[in-house]
């Protein structure tokens, strides 16, 4: 694969993590628009989490964090920091989205078996692809940046 891809890649992958982390800090402060088709619910459509202000502060500066490491493996940006470091991080990043792409097989994911809830259609129709995605790009990342 052409070393020139790979910043692409990185520059794709980061923006997405952003835009994520946007609205995940959005969530976090407060807001509402789009949060009932973002949790998990049963099959009588009640949520199965109910994450408050911490827990999505926390996935927003990991967002932040996996654009971080990605922007560094995909030479976006320059950093004194070991390599190898970046390569786990990659590899991780990889290994999450992909599990979450397959998901639990009862709520989440591409093989989950409750999909007729607001949260289920859109798990099948936009999170668990984009998940797929990010864990091959970031997996692209790894084997070749």
């Amino acid at each position: 694969m052409q070393k020139t891809i790979l910043p692409v890649i990185g520059l794709l992958l980061s923006l997405v993590f952003i835009t994520l982390a946007v609205i995940h800090f959005y969530w976090g402060l407060g807001g509402k628009s789009g949060i009932d088709a973002s949790v998990p619910t049963n099959e009588r459509n009640e949520k199965l989490m109910s994450p408050k202000m911490p827990e999505s502060l926390i996935v927003a500066f990991g967002l932040l964090f996996f654009a971080f490491v990605i922007s560094v493996k995909s030479t976006l940006i320059n950093t004194r920091l070991p390599g190898w470091l970046m390569d786990y991080g990659t590899w991780i990043i990889a290994a999450i989205f992909l599990l979450r792409a397959l998901g639990d097989f009862r709520y989440v994911g591409f093989f989950k078996k409750v999909r007729s809830t607001k949260f289920g259609k859109s798990d099948s129709m936009y999170y668990s692809p984009l998940c797929l995605i990010i864990g091959i790009l970031s997996m692209v990342l790894a084997i070749y940046g």
